[in-house]
């Protein structure tokens, strides 16, 4: 996994946002993370810098700030609100969606606006932190990366 820059992120290349919303996750990302297919992952829009959203579960959360947030939304936490519906707290979008065969999420068009994605974009897959995998959409690192043509395409 390169990483662009001397102390930056680390990346795992582009996923493409197809017409029907569908995005790659890179499999070294599925491993890393320990996502699996049929997996319910939590989704949160990511920093003013980047957008996009990150990709969680309970589990990876559980400890940190973030989980706060979950245990104000229950529902949200227990995957019993309706698939890809976004609840707003402290400024940020949350939804859940689930990982599909072959490592994919398909979110609608609404859900994908309030992330600030639209079909077509590229979204660089970011390792954000141990807690999260990023999906940036703008910003330095997106910048940086568009400089690096070596970077896989997921899609």
């Amino acid at each position: 996994m390169p990483q662009l820059v001397e102390g930056g992120k680390h990346t795992y290349g582009w996923s493409v946002v197809s017409e029907a919303g569908r995005i790659a996750i890179p499999q070294e990302a599925m491993d890393e993370y320990g996502f699996s297919e049929y997996d319910k992952v939590i989704l949160m829009s990511g920093s003013r810098r980047s957008g996009g959203f990150a990709m969680s579960t309970p589990g990876l959360l559980a400890g940190s700030p973030l989980s706060a947030v979950l245990d104000g939304f229950s529902r949200l936490r227990t995957f019993q609100m309706r698939e890809a519906m976004v609840v707003k707290a402290g400024g940020r979008s949350y939804c859940w969606a689930t990982i599909e065969e072959g490592s994919y999420i398909t979110l609608p068009l609404d859900t994908l606006r309030e992330y600030q994605v639209l079909p077509g974009d590229r979204l660089l897959t970011v390792r954000g932190s141990s807690l999260a995998l990023g999906f940036a959409v703008r910003g330095s690192v997106v910048d940086e990366a568009a400089t690096h043509p070596e970077l896989e395409v997921f899609d």
